[in-house]
């Protein structure tokens, strides 16, 4: 790969995709990846799926986009991440804010 493949423009808007398995549902999972997202300017949602994973869709610079992955790694305190499945992707949906789905 050379240099110029490896590098991401800072202001560049790129898209993480993520589903979060584990312990991550009713423990506040949802509403800790809207304050994280927020606080590092990005946008998307994140929701439920129906068999107790976690989906996350956020757009901004890929920066706070791998720093908001290493928050989904984690989670919060009350969750246990067993593990989280990561895709970069161009961004489809414009999106304006990031919320909770339902």
């Amino acid at each position: 790969m050379s240099q110029s493949e490896n590098k991401h423009s800072p202001t560049q808007v790129e898209e993480l995709y993520a589903i979060v398995q584990g312990w991550v549902q009713g423990v506040g999972f949802r509403q800790f990846v809207v304050q994280q997202a927020r606080a590092l300017h990005l946008r998307g949602y994140t929701r439920n799926k129906s068999n107790g994973d976690v989906e996350v869709v956020a757009q901004g610079p890929r920066l706070a986009l791998e720093q908001l992955l290493e928050h989904l790694r984690r989670g919060p305190s009350t969750a246990d991440v067993r593990h989280v499945e990561a895709e970069w992707r161009t961004p489809g949906e414009a999106m304006s804010n990031f919320t909770i789905r339902w």
